[in-house]
């Protein structure tokens, strides 16, 4: 028996990858053959083993209850005992406790529903004064269904909130509360067997690392419109507010903007395909699956239910669009230009937004790297004195138009090595384009929600010792490298991390992430965010230096100037003043240091709560009734007038008026001998 059940194993592990074209559901028997094709390529894990199973089903429970507002103790417990040996029981194809687990969790959703019914009931009163950990890494399992019910009572007190704190009246937000809860657990028996074994495989993949992936059919195709920046449908991006799709902005060329009949902050409550098709009602579904119903083939019909704000009460209507391809256009490189003063001397800076490294590697398709190379031309045109590179809320993305960005800074020479599992397996990216595409001062502007990609391009300018970091402390610290592969059959796709990247000082930015020569107060700068603080993140690794000496243009075309600490240690000192002086960073200090009181415990009372959402939301609302167009200029208002936005052009033109004193500071080809240093101390806590 066990022969027969080994050689069905190896049968579907070569069904399953040998270029098979008929489409299946997810079943148990996939479970190890994908599982397998992880461990085939994961830069740590390559077998199955104990420490890995206990991982992968702490990590399975965590997706079941991640704000631990369901299980008990006991429950934890339990499911944990029946898991004991689910590697050995999957390859004998037994998933019965991955099934068992979610129908506990089914049972204690409906439980939950119970309360919320009797809870919410017209006895109802709300209490500001409720108090609760919100926090799930801060709390633990409740020891009992007594706990479960306390805790729940207050999470209710906070959902009603939630309504609340956007001008529903409270009867009105018990009753939304009491939906959402059904609906919850109406999807939940929705859900299909594939559904949780695709849950089960992500936990292991989760427990491989942070960023290794299993995504089913759909989810991997959100992912693959993401890197693209393009979709097929309506022209209009998307966010769920209490329980509505909402729609944020118009974008032009799109057909929503084209109609003249959508505004920002619509909400749609149905959706209908084509001229006859029926309405489902979309209000508390989740957004990926209203964005599912939107989306179509170009020149289909959609048809949609509106529900918009008035001034005298609400207006419900419908529309019909024909869907089209748009580009969404605002996650693009773009490029601003402003005059900053110094010892009464007005330099011109270049204010350079990167949010993320896009790449459609289709024929025309928009490329980060090549946008940015088009915008360096400009910039040089526009003969600016310095410029910023904003990566601040740059999360990464192409790593190969991150190499090719920072190889627009530099002659050429190497930018990441990428290293694998396989001590002789070390792969090394290099810039191979010896034009130098802009040559002056550079600043580049980071943040803790820099990460990858970014850290690449702002790591290997630093080490080059090309540019300026300023930012937060340090960036977020992610230095693995992933490759995604689409299963056959429909079967999904995996994100395996298969190596971990370093920047030429010859440190991996994992875990520490590239530290600023300047530091900017910021509200982002918490030990919530950040690689170190993700379950199971690789450590850090460190190579031999490999800095290029052909990087270095030390005269003539393309010469650019090598950034010292004595230039550094100037710059600092001037930032120091003006940040003491900026009302900007005083409110910042003075957020960080209400959160810093408040993360003490984790408690919060619901009344402040309420505050922080209205304040959190005037920016939200100052774009109502605006135009996609009015509201894009509002946003890029508000953008130019952040202290670290600020600050960063300033320490640009700084920069330009040290390097125009280039003998005084001796910067520049005298100190190409001394190039070598990383960004990363060793011995930083960071």
């Amino acid at each position: 028996m066990k022969i027969h059940l080994k050689f069905t194993w190896v049968l579907l592990f070569t069904l399953l990858f040998s270029g098979s074209s008929w489409a299946l559901d997810l079943a148990c028997p996939h479970l190890v053959p994908i599982q397998q094709r992880f461990l085939s390529r994961h830069v740590t894990y390559s077998k199955l083993n104990r420490n890995l199973e206990v991982k992968t089903v702490d990590q399975f429970i965590k997706h079941l209850d991640p704000s631990k507002i369901y299980f008990t103790q006991a429950d934890v417990n339990g499911i944990k005992k029946s898991m004991n040996g689910i590697f050995n029981k999957t390859k004998k194809g037994d998933c019965s406790a991955i099934l068992a687990a979610y129908a506990l969790l089914k049972t204690r959703v409906k439980e939950n529903v119970d309360l919320a019914k009797a809870y919410l009931g017209k006895d109802f009163k709300f209490n500001p004064k409720t108090k609760l950990i919100l926090d799930s890494k801060k709390r633990s399992f409740a020891k009992d269904k007594k706990a479960v019910q306390e805790f729940q009572k207050k999470y209710i007190q906070l959902q009603v909130a939630n309504y609340i704190a956007t001008d529903v009246k409270e009867e009105e937000a018990r009753k939304k509360v009491l939906k959402n809860y059904e609906r919850s657990a109406k999807k939940m028996e929705e859900d299909k067997t594939d559904d949780v074994l695709s849950n089960y495989l992500d936990s292991f993949a989760s427990a491989l690392d942070p960023h290794s992936t299993y995504w089913s059919k759909d989810a991997f195709e959100e992912f693959e419109i993401s890197i693209r920046l393009s979709l097929e449908g309506i022209g209009a991006t998307l966010s769920s507010k209490d329980g509505f799709t909402t729609i944020e902005q118009l974008i032009p060329g799109g057909s929503a903007a084209k109609s003249g009949l959508l505004q920002a902050k619509d909400k749609i409550v149905g959706v209908a395909q084509g001229e006859e098709g029926e309405f489902e009602d979309v209000i508390d579904q989740e957004l990926r699956d209203v964005v599912k119903r939107i989306r179509g083939k170009k020149g289909t019909k959609v048809r949609l239910k509106i529900l918009r704000q008035a001034d005298k009460g609400t207006k419900n209507f419908e529309i019909t669009l024909v869907r089209d391809k748009i580009n969404i256009e605002d996650e693009a490189a773009s490029i601003s230009y402003h005059e900053r003063e110094i010892n009464g001397k007005k330099f011109k800076i270049g204010l350079l937004n990167l949010p993320s490294f896009y790449s459609d590697n289709r024929a025309l398709g928009k490329s980060s790297a090549s946008d940015m190379k088009k915008i360096l031309r400009e910039v040089r045109d526009q003969n600016v004195d310095a410029l910023v590179l904003d990566l601040s809320s740059n999360g990464g993305g192409s790593l190969q138009d991150a190499v090719e960005i920072a190889g627009l800074f530099f002659r050429e020479g190497n930018v990441v090595k990428q290293s694998s599992r396989d001590p002789n397996g070390q792969v090394t990216l290099f810039d191979k384009d010896p034009i130098v595409d802009y040559a002056g001062p550079l600043v580049i502007l980071t943040s803790r929600v820099t990460a990858s990609a970014s850290e690449i391009v702002s790591g290997t300018l630093k080490d080059y010792k090309r540019a300026v970091i300023v930012g937060a402390d340090h960036t977020f610290g992610k230095g693995t490298v992933q490759a995604v592969e689409d299963l056959p059959q429909k079967l999904g796709a995996l994100k395996t991390t298969i190596g971990l990247y370093f920047i030429p000082g010859g440190y991996s930015t994992q875990h520490i992430g590239v530290v600023s020569d300047i530091e900017l107060p910021s509200a982002l700068s918490t030990e919530d965010i950040g690689e170190k603080t993700l379950d199971y993140s690789l450590p850090q690794k460190k190579l031999k230096p490999f800095l290029s000496g052909e990087a270095y243009v030390p005269s003539g075309p393309g010469k650019w100037n090598l950034i010292d600490k004595k230039t550094i240690e100037k710059l600092k000192s001037s930032s120091a003043l003006r940040v003491a002086k900026s009302e900007d960073f005083k409110k910042v200090k003075k957020d960080i240091a209400k959160n810093n009181a408040r993360d003490k415990n984790g408690e919060i009372e619901i009344g402040d709560f309420l505050k922080d959402r209205e304040d959190s939301t005037k920016e939200f609302k100052e774009d109502e009734g605006k135009t996609y167009e009015e509201s894009k200029v509002a946003r890029k208002e508000r953008y130019l007038k952040l202290g670290d936005i600020l600050e960063a052009m300033d320490i640009a033109a700084e920069l330009a008026f040290l390097e125009g004193k280039g003998a005084d500071l001796k910067i520049g080809a005298k100190e190409t001998g001394k190039i070598g240093g990383s960004q990363v101390n060793p011995k930083s806590n960071n």
